[in-house]
């Protein structure tokens, strides 16, 4: 292992560098962002269940803003949901845009690496080239076998970029393309929140009057 970066210069390690910071950066986002993690199982159902029956107590709307990212996101629908429709549908759209950078987080920097890994790969053949080039103006040809092998040492640099550059940038795509799905998935349920909202029915207490019953029965159930 040594030797195979020695061959291929100093630019090998900057490329160590970076394929180990793309694999940390692979892992912790396949952590984060688990279906179970992102999108519970059920979750949208329970929550659109507890408008239905007025059930919206402060606590548990706290609870489910801790969740997840789609908690978050059906918690700040509960909080507007005495608005007018359409600027509840604005304040759903605005949190997921800040959940889904918050989903993409590292995922700028992998695809930085994966642009960044096959230039240093180049940029180290490059100078490869130009120091074997350099050794023949001043030595001459000499045994071609010495020349193909300073070559393929030349070569090695890219290669490795190479060798990084392509697995970041194809679980660079992977990851963007989850997230993109988390975000629609959860502004659908969130948008099925809003509907049970809508048509949530008051639920009057037994015995009570009818001239001390709330207009808004979501807000007398919270309370």
């Amino acid at each position: 292992m040594l030797e195979f970066l020695m061959a291929g210069g100093w630019v090998m390690w900057p490329i160590l560098i970076l394929s180990l910071l793309a694999m940390a950066i692979i892992l912790e986002r396949f952590w984060t962002l688990r279906a179970t993690s992102v999108l519970p199982p059920g979750l949208g159902w329970e929550v659109c269940q507890w408008a239905a029956k007025g059930k919206l107590d402060p606590a548990h709307v706290e609870a489910l803003r801790d969740n997840s990212a789609l908690g978050a996101l059906l918690a700040a629908t509960l909080d507007v949901r005495h608005w007018p429709r359409h600027q509840i549908k604005e304040r759903v759209e605005d949190v997921g845009r800040h959940l889904s950078h918050r989903m993409e987080r590292f995922l700028n920097t992998l695809g930085t690496i994966a642009a960044v890994s096959p230039l240093l790969g180049l940029l180290g053949t490059v100078f490869g080239m130009i120091r074997m080039f350099m050794s023949m103006l001043e030595f001459g040809v000499g045994d071609p076998n010495r020349l193909a092998g300073g070559i393929g040492e030349a070569l090695v640099s890219t290669a490795a970029g190479l060798s990084v550059a392509i697995p970041a940038l194809i679980f660079y795509r992977y990851f963007r393309g989850r997230v993109a799905e988390y975000v629609v998935e959860m502004e659908k349920q969130a948008i099925a929140l809003l509907d049970t909202l809508e048509h949530a029915s008051p639920v009057v207490p037994t015995g009570t009057a009818r001239s001390e019953t709330s207009d808004d029965p979501l807000g007398q159930a919270q309370g």
